[in-house]
């Protein structure tokens, strides 16, 4: 009878410590973001559980980015409630630039998330461990304009090589670039340097085949902003390829830019229809097959495309026409389309593609080409049209929660 007792007294002691300890579920959160550190991200935001679907979530955190003229990106947080949380909504905006390291960003990105979620944390009633830290009166600094010596100014330098091979073959690429680009809201230049080399040995019968390709260019661009919908510039280019029959060419055409939408929204969405115009100069390698060594051209190009990103997905899509005006049946017309959408609770369907009609290929050099060439991709060869296609669908079912990280082998 005493041992009972005991026994019962001691089920009642760890029934009522159950019943004192705080049983409030912790804030459901579902992470829509393609360039986060998701891992990072779970190991390191406490308070929270996270989810698999944005319709199992107390809160969608919706992240929407772009690239900035500092070399960063500019992202947008949209904090969007569900269920009990439905009336709150809002948004964090922040800016990451080119000198911050990959941590410096993952960092960034998480005290924004945890800023955002105070309002949803009080709303849930999990408060005990949540603090926030600013500065006193007499600790915070005069806010200071810091000038830019740089003046908005970003340059780059880059070179990469491959290397690979076998006994009968071996393959290398080597590529370098150099690029200057200064971004304000009224103007964005960019000057941009490349030199690229394809090089393919391979043995045959005691005979070495060599395949050489090689492209260099300088590309200019400056673009001028005249008020929320309507844009103007001037684009430029110079170089040499030879895959497309080039020994040297230049072009030089002036655009126009329309944007249905404003400017500032072009993170969420965008429309614009663009138009450019302009001359071509191309000296060729082997005489082309319209029987020119070097021409000049004139040439305008319309490009209407858009792109949206919300919560249920991502839709991008464009129509381009290109047109030489001395002879306008030498002509080309492309689409593009491409789209991530969430179809119902955890499926996904995603499908992209181009076609391109192509009637406009001026550089193609005479004559026939030898199998050689063929295989080794020496020249461009004339073809009517191209296009590529992809398809594809993800469904995910079973536990909600995905909280736990396990880097174990990678995968």
């Amino acid at each position: 009878m005493k041992n009972f007792a005991v026994l019962l007294f001691s089920l009642f002691s760890i029934f009522q410590s159950f019943s004192q300890e705080d049983t409030t579920p912790a804030l459901k959160i579902f992470l829509d973001c393609d360039v986060c550190d998701i891992d990072y991200i779970k190991q390191n935001l406490g308070n929270v559980q996270f989810v698999r679907d944005q319709n199992l979530g107390d809160v969608h955190l919706f992240f929407v980015t772009q690239r900035n003229g500092s070399g960063g990106r500019s992202y947008e947080i949209d904090f969007i409630g569900k269920d009990s949380f439905k009336d709150i909504s809002y948004k964090l905006s922040f800016s990451t630039d080119t000198n911050m390291t990959d941590d410096d960003v993952r960092k960034r990105i998480l005290s924004n998330i945890k800023l955002g979620l105070v309002r949803f944390w009080i709303g849930k009633g999990t408060i005990e461990n949540i603090s926030v830290s600013v500065p006193s009166p007499e600790n915070e600094e005069e806010q200071v304009e810091e000038k830019d010596p740089w003046n908005y100014w970003v340059f780059r330098v880059g070179a990469n090589g491959f290397f690979n091979g076998q006994e009968s073959n071996n393959r290398s690429n080597l590529n370098v670039n150099v690029s200057a680009a200064r971004v304000t809201e009224n103007n964005k230049f960019s000057l941009r340097v490349n030199f690229g080399e394809n090089k393919s040995t391979f043995t045959f019968d005691g005979e070495d085949i060599v395949n050489i390709n090689n492209n260099k260019f300088l590309n200019i661009s400056d673009v001028l902003s005249l008020n929320d919908h309507w844009s103007y510039g001037a684009f430029a280019g110079v170089g040499a390829s030879t895959f497309s029959n080039r020994d040297f060419f230049w072009n030089f055409k002036p655009a126009i830019e329309y944007n249905f939408f404003k400017y500032k929204e072009s993170a969420k969405k965008q429309l614009t229809l663009s138009y450019r115009n302009g001359v071509v100069f191309n000296d060729y390698i082997e005489r082309s097959v319209f029987g020119k060594n070097k021409e000049y051209l004139w040439e305008h190009n319309l490009l209407l495309g858009g792109s949206i990103n919300q919560e249920w997905g991502s839709l991008n899509a464009e129509a381009s026409f290109n047109q030489f005006l001395h002879d306008t049946t030498l002509n080309s017309l492309g689409f593009f389309l491409g789209a991530n959408v969430r179809v119902f609770k955890g499926f996904n369907f995603n499908v992209s593609g181009n076609y391109r009609i192509t009637r406009n290929q001026v550089n193609l050099a005479a004559g026939d080409v030898s199998l050689e060439e063929l295989l080794l991709q020496q020249q461009q060869l004339q073809s009517g049209y191209n296009y590529w296609v992809s398809l594809g669908f993800s469904y995910s079912f079973g536990s909600i929660y995905n909280t736990i990280v396990n880097p174990r082998f990678n995968f």
